[in-house]
């Protein structure tokens, strides 16, 4: 039988930890809306290369991965919705890695190089996503609080 858990406010009781902890949030789910725009911004090329890639519906995938991530970078940035915001942004991370940045199929070294380290990017994101993730159900300081749980 399971033990009953109760659950822990997060504590971000140190000095600037709460000043930290949103600059941390700031960086990440801002530079993740912005390369959400990216995918607005340069659509046709983006769509070329999900289908390069073998995606189905390369343009749909596109624009809904590009609202996924200016969704949920928001969401991270403000602090509204974060398990749903974190938890979406990690499942993408994580796919897009195997599928978009997939280096170890890549003859050509440079190409091979680049994949890699944008799959690697991808990766930390999503470490970073999860973390958030796990203090998704708590308080954020300087956040609006709000979200299904």
């Amino acid at each position: 039988m399971l033990a009953e858990v109760a659950a822990l406010p997060l504590q971000l009781d140190t000095p600037f930890a709460g000043e930290l902890f949103l600059l941390g949030r700031l960086l990440f789910g801002g530079v993740l809306a912005f390369m959400g725009l990216n995918h607005f911004m340069d659509l046709d090329t983006m769509a070329g290369y999900a289908e390069f890639k073998g995606l189905p519906a390369p343009r749909f995938s596109v624009v809904a991965s590009g609202v996924l991530l200016v969704l949920g970078g928001i969401g991270i940035v403000v602090g509204a919705y974060p398990v749903i915001a974190a938890g979406g942004l990690a499942v993408f991370l994580l796919v897009s890695a195997v599928t978009m940045h997939d280096f170890w199929s890549i003859d050509d070294p440079e190409d091979k190089q680049s994949e890699m380290t944008s799959f690697l990017k991808n990766l930390y994101g999503a470490g970073a996503a999860i973390a958030l993730l796990a203090v998704g159900g708590t308080a954020w300081p300087y956040g609006l609080g709000i979200g299904l749980f």
